[in-house]
């Protein structure tokens, strides 16, 4: 179903996709948009690699959410890498991307256990008091997402990939 990748030594394992997924902060949604447009926009987000689950939290209205209604099936990419090699003409890069389904949260504590996990992520030193009070100032607005990862693929440029074998 879903594609193997071309250069195989470029490859990511996926113990290493995890890694990418918990260390990244910010990565690109793409979803089926309006008039068959990709729809691609960036989020935070925090990934459960116990559930293979990734979070998002967004507004209750608006294009992400109704590109989500009309079809649940998605992507999401995390740069881990991405350094310009003037003098070889490439990139050092590094990414992985999630395939899966998403779904829009309904039962208050599954939203509220996905949305304490990225406060905690995004906000570590504040204490869980001073979290709890901003999730509560934003609870009646906030929409949760959930996407479950059916596949998960990971590159690097070939440059990094021989380093490690160095």
């Amino acid at each position: 179903m879903f594609r193997e990748m071309r250069r195989k030594k470029q490859n990511l394992p996926e113990r290493e996709c995890s890694i990418v997924l918990e260390r990244g902060t910010s990565g690109v949604l793409a979803l089926y948009g309006e008039e068959g447009y990709p729809y691609a926009v960036p989020l935070s987000y925090i990934y459960d690699g116990d559930k293979k689950k990734i979070y998002f939290h967004c507004a209750k209205a608006g294009h992400k959410l109704d590109a989500i209604k009309r079809n649940e099936k998605a992507s999401f990419c995390v740069i881990d890498q991405d350094e310009i090699i003037p003098e070889e003409f490439t990139t050092y890069f590094r990414s992985v991307i999630a395939f899966g389904k998403i779904r829009i949260m309904k039962e208050p504590e599954e939203m509220r256990a996905a949305i304490e996990k990225l406060a905690v992520k995004y906000a570590p030193e504040e204490s869980a008091d001073s979290r709890e009070k901003e999730i509560e100032r934003d609870w009646k607005t906030l929409c949760m997402l959930e996407m479950t990862i059916d596949h998960l693929t990971g590159k690097e440029a070939i440059e990094l990939v021989r380093k490690k074998s160095q």
